[in-house]
């Protein structure tokens, strides 16, 4: 009988995604050394390589590809066998992995994990904030429990929950704050800022005003909201926000915010988990904290406590 640990499916698939021995090892938390002897342990005791060991980075052998599909398939059993467990008792503990888009994180995370902690002190909640694509997949993986995104992501394979809808306002430069309001087909005329490709708020800005995603746009993308407000209070051009990042995002910045007329554009942010995972009930749980923490959320103003915020 082969003997191959738990441990030692999670070191090799984390190399397997990560095809590099120390970035694989910090994130495994394990020293570089470690962590070859235990991927070397297990390719003896399967009695084939998993890897081709370059200079500078590894690759999977053809093996390895069919042993990492295999291998992310039983650590997601495990993993769910232990969902189970927590499932089973009356409050939630253990660790929680929580993803979240860029474009939410700042803004709403501070006052959803205090209101979590303070639910639920044995929970241990792990934050990973990053694009929608690379949280769906890593969703899929089983990599993350729960994932705060912009709906509908269409996957058959997760449960998705709506958690609020907001509007996007425009932000121009201050000395513009008087100039009459643009609406979709005259932002296709102006220097629009976006954030860079992988974010579905730059879709979802392009959609509003009508323009293809595929072609780059001569104009500046950036990686954050805040490069985007600061770029704009500088004479840059245009850009949309969210409408919960204007508080933080224009403390310093020269720009004046205004509210598009009706129909605005907007977004519905929500939750969404695995159909399979035993902590559906606790996650819909966890869903309604998220939406009281939104509705209730002083960083998340309407128009009528914003002064600088015109309809």
């Amino acid at each position: 009988m082969i003997n191959i640990t738990l441990k030692q499916l999670r070191y090799f698939e984390a190399l397997a995604r990560h095809k590099h021995f120390g970035r694989a090892a910090e994130a495994c938390s394990i020293s570089q050394p470690a962590l070859s002897m235990q991927i070397k342990e297990m390719e003896e005791a399967l009695g084939a390589p998993l890897f081709e060991r370059g200079a500078r980075q590894v690759r999977l052998t053809h093996f390895g590809e069919v042993a990492a599909e295999r291998a992310r398939d039983i650590l997601r059993a495990a993993d769910e066998l232990g969902d189970l467990a927590r499932a089973s008792r009356d409050r939630l503990v253990g660790r929680l992995r929580i993803g979240v888009i860029p474009t939410v994180a700042p803004y709403l995370l501070p006052k959803v994990v205090g209101e979590l902690t303070g639910r639920f002190p044995g929970l241990d909640i792990h934050v990973r904030e990053t694009v929608t694509p690379k949280l769906i997949q890593e969703l899929a993986d089983g990599r993350l429990d729960t994932a705060i995104v912009a709906l509908p992501v269409s996957e058959p394979t997760l449960e998705e929950t709506p958690l609020f809808e907001e509007p996007f306002v425009l932000v121009r430069s201050a000395r513009e704050a008087n100039a009459p309001l643009p609406n979709a087909d005259t932002l296709r005329e102006m220097r629009l800022l976006l954030l860079e490709e992988g974010h579905c708020f730059r879709d979802q800005a392009l959609s509003f005003c009508n323009l293809p995603s595929g072609p780059p746009r001569e104009v500046l993308d950036a990686s954050s909201l805040s490069t985007l407000v600061q770029m704009v209070g500088a004479g840059m051009g245009v850009t949309l926000i969210p409408e919960m990042a204007v508080p933080v995002e224009t403390r310093s910045a020269s720009v004046a915010i205004s509210r598009f007329e009706t129909p605005e554009p907007r977004r519905t942010v929500g939750m969404v988990w695995r159909k399979s995972s035993p902590l559906a009930g606790q996650l819909m749980e966890i869903a309604d904290i998220v939406r009281s923490a939104a509705d209730g959320d002083p960083l998340h103003p309407g128009p009528e406590t914003n002064d600088n915020l015109q309809a």
